[in-house]
């Protein structure tokens, strides 16, 4: 749910923690399963997913992945299907049951993990209760809005809202200094659209402008519902304030701009940049502290200060209602429930139906209680020889790196010894944290889904806070156990890969060196990637943004990037519509050097011995094999149009086809030859890492 992410997206928006896919979360088969293990290891390959009339030379997307892609329908409840999501839908299951076991524990101690597990999913499960109540619970919140008097009560207001979990057009997170990391400080960032991005205010083109009319027939029938006045009139207001936000919002690729985005100011010169708006009076409404902050995009917010100073307090109260109930719609009646996935279920991704309440219940329980829902998960879920594996995985993933470092031709020796530095500095984290979230103060209760959620986001915002003035805890974990993704955080120089992405195939026990090299060695290799990508790179061994290159290589690595962002910009699924290769950058290095290292680490870990040839593959093979097989996935049309606009990933095809013309390696597994649709000549391929 939107509100429930403000915070986290907000943390990995400004800090480049980009996990290799948005997916949610999953389980694994059981421990004792696990320890089964065959005694003679299989290919990990699917084969029946092989679809040979596809030369591997020409498409190899299609050639590993064309039986699954054509037998696989996308679920009415879902917009995109991959692997990914196939690992999501087990999880769901599983901790449905441990939820509902929870819900049905009567004796159940008040204030134990396992009463306010089965508390807050009988409150999200009560649809009686939420359709009797109607918009009775959101009600207080929206008088409170309605009552205000002026603009000078609009700080205050903003940061209620936040408090409680609702959007406004700037939002805040406590986090690493980026030029100091050891200490933690407060950021501010722009926010407020209803829509996925700026664009979809500002493009003029027909597809956009429906788009719009939609979404502001929405606002109407929403505020109606909540009994406002006059809807028509405030979906009008709205529609044209969030268009005035977006015009001064920046670009999605200038907000990855690691030193750009970094504008450290004292609280006085942060009122200056904000004339119309008391910054103070928000700060002091949110119970923060502090001497200095730091502000990702300031013409946004010198923008903004004009939007207020230019606009009607009227403005603001239709915008914020709207916005509130937006916000809390799905935890309210059917009717509403219904209303907002229409528009932004249907119209925005194309998805056909919604899940059902079981399924967003237990995404909710993930949201709000994840880390308690995680210490059960990891018990029955990851076996130990995984994460010693894993270890291993890692170990040779760092020695690969290391050489790939000292082969490189372009690449001073003053240089190279500031990268080992930093990669000699990499923490990785595997599986859970050492430490688990204590959840203690956080009320729960089975008949009060509103007041949870209200509950959580006043509990979640508290502990930013009280990280202010604190040493930065570098043993926190920014995703669950539960988690299928992985990600890399710049301001800690940390590869943190969850528990529940170790299985196929990501990660199978049971399978050769080769496919686990080739798909959870190629991850590693991403994560490890980022701390050497466009803006990863700006971060030294310790977490600092510092510039640790000689000029010179700065120049190389910044031309040789701009030749992959050329290569993926030619990639165009849409004949209207393509990939951005510069907002993708970050990513499409990673996932270049990432497979190019982890091949380094799969040589590594063979020694001296060949590869075995199994169902009819070498290990070279098999490598690759293992990594376009991770990125098997289907996509709606509106879906795959959003991403192309919003999401920092190449679509899955590209992240396959655009990296592997690359890599001298493939050429040699798969006989490439000139003439051959996957062929790039000498001169063209692309090598950073």
């Amino acid at each position: 749910m939107k509100k429930l992410s403000l915070t986290a997206a907000s943390v990995a928006l400004a800090l480049g923690l980009i996990g290799c896919s948005e997916q949610p979360q999953t389980q694994q088969q059981p421990a004792e399963q696990a320890e089964a293990q065959k005694a003679v290891l299989n290919s990990g390959i699917e084969l029946e997913n092989i679809d040979k009339s596809v030369r591997p030379q020409d498409d190899f997307y299609f050639h590993v992945n064309g039986h699954w892609l054509e037998k696989t329908k996308i679920p009415a409840d879902k917009s995109n299907y991959g692997s990914f999501s196939q690992l999501y839908d087990e999880s769901q299951k599983a901790l449905r049951k441990v939820l509902e076991d929870a819900a049905n524990n009567a004796s159940a101690k008040a204030g134990s993990d396992e009463q306010k597990l089965g508390a807050f999913y009988q409150s999200y499960m009560d649809e009686g209760a939420r359709n009797e109540l109607g918009l009775n619970p959101v009600k207080p919140y929206l008088k409170e809005i309605q009552d205000l008097k002026s603009k000078s009560e609009l700080p205050a207001i903003f940061a209620k809202m936040r408090l409680t979990g609702a959007s406004t057009p700037f939002g805040w997170y406590v986090n690493n200094d980026a030029k100091n990391s050891s200490e933690n400080a407060l950021y501010m960032f722009q926010s407020g659209l209803g829509l996925p991005d700026r664009d979809y205010y500002l493009k003029d083109d027909e597809k956009f402008s429906k788009i719009r009319e939609q979404y502001q027939l929405y606002i109407e029938q929403l505020l109606a519902k909540a009994g406002h006045k006059n809807p028509g009139q405030a979906a009008l207001n709205i529609v044209a304030l969030e268009k005035q936000i977006a015009e001064v919002q920046w670009t999605r690729v200038e907000s990855r701009d690691a030193t750009k985005t970094y504008n450290k100011l004292s609280n006085d010169a942060f009122n200056q940049l904000m004339p119309d708006f008391d910054t103070s009076a928000f700060l002091t409404a949110l119970g923060i502290k502090a001497d200095s902050l730091i502000v990702s995009q300031p013409s946004f917010f010198e923008g903004l200060s004009k939007i207020i100073a230019d606009s009607k307090l009227e403005a603001w109260q239709d915008y914020l209602t709207f916005h509130f109930t937006n916000d809390y719609a799905e935890l309210l009646s059917k009717d509403v429930v219904d209303l907002k996935f229409g528009f932004f279920g249907k119209t925005l991704t194309g998805v056909e139906e919604q899940a059902p309440t079981w399924k967003k219940a237990v995404d909710a329980s993930n949201s709000v209680l994840g880390e308690m829902l995680g210490k059960i998960y990891v018990k029955s879920y990851f076996p130990p020889e995984a994460k010693a594996r894993m270890e291993e995985l890692v170990a040779n993933l760092i020695k690969g790196f290391d050489q790939a470092i000292d082969g490189l031709e372009w690449m001073s020796a003053e240089t190279k010894v500031a990268a080992k530095d930093k990669l000699n500095k990499f923490t990785p984290k595997i599986g859970y944290p050492d430490k688990w979230k204590d959840y203690s103060a956080l009320e729960v209760s089975p008949d009060d889904l509103v007041g949870n959620y209200v509950r959580y986001s006043q509990f979640a915002n508290q502990e930013m806070i009280d990280k202010l003035g604190k040493p930065v805890d570098r043993s926190e974990w920014l995703m669950t156990p539960q988690t299928v993704n992985a990600y890399y955080n710049p301001v800690n120089n940390e590869i943190v890969f969850p528990a529940a992405i170790l299985q196929p195939p990501f990660f199978n026990l049971e399978a050769d060196d080769a496919v686990n090299y080739g798909a959870i060695g190629a991850v590693i290799g991403h994560e490890l990637g980022h701390g050497f990508d466009d803006q990863g790179a700006k971060y030294d061994g310790d977490g600092n943004l510092r510039n640790w290159w000689s000029e010179s290589d700065l120049s190389q690595f910044e031309a040789r990037s701009q030749k992959l962002v050329e290569q993926f910009n030619g990639f165009k699924p849409f004949e209207d519509a393509g990939v951005n290769g510069q907002l993708t950058l970050g990513e499409n290095i990673g996932d270049l050097g990432g497979l190019t290292v982890a091949y380094k680490a799969y040589q590594i870990s063979l020694g001296d011995q060949k590869a075995p040839v199994i169902d009819g593959y070498t290990g070279e093979q098999r490598f690759f094999m293992g990594w376009s097989q991770i990125w098997r996935r289907k996509y709606r049309d509106e879906e795959l149009r959003n991403r192309l606009m919003t999401d920092p990933h190449s679509p899955s095809h590209y992240r396959v086809i655009g990296v592997l013309p690359n890599m001298p390696e493939f050429y040699k597994a798969f006989d490439v030859k000139e003439g051959d649709k996957m062929y790039l000549k000498p001169e063209d391929r692309v090598k950073i890492w």
